[in-house]
């Protein structure tokens, strides 16, 4: 079975990129297990796509390392019957420097280097779809 070409960030219909502005978005990785796990998360929308901050040390972390399939739901919080869901893959860059932790934490303010214990480092997912599903 051939893997589909990942569509281009402008493949979010103009219709739902403002979704990309929403304040959370939802994250489904596979677990170890093989089952999905969900998380909201803070996200920031860059080159027409979301990327996420996350610490090495959380589940969602080692399942994408793991497998980086991934899908994400972006809700248009006052018409919930209206979302984007972006299916794709999860390419996994580190932030060492929380240069973008320090972006993610600016939108919502939050210091997102005192969530970490010593030791920890920090993440950048950068979700690149293969699908994206507009909804409403």
């Amino acid at each position: 079975m051939m893997e589909r070409m990942p569509d281009p960030p402008e493949s979010i219909p103009e219709s739902h990129r403002d979704l990309l502005q929403s304040r959370v978005a939802i994250m489904a990785t596979v677990g170890p297990d093989g089952r999905p796990q969900v998380s909201a998360l803070w996200f920031l929308a860059q080159d027409g796509t979301v990327k996420v901050s996350l610490n090495t040390s959380r589940q969602k972390t080692k399942n994408l390392r793991r497998n980086p399939k991934v899908s994400v739901v972006l809700l248009d919080h006052a018409n919930p019957h209206r979302y984007v869901e972006l299916r794709g893959d999860a390419e996994i860059q580190p932030d060492s420097d929380y240069k973008f932790a320090d972006l993610v934490g600016a939108k919502y303010g939050v210091d997102l280097r005192s969530r970490d214990r010593p030791g920890e480092s920090r993440v950048i997912v950068t979700i690149h779809p293969v699908r994206a599903r507009p909804w409403g």
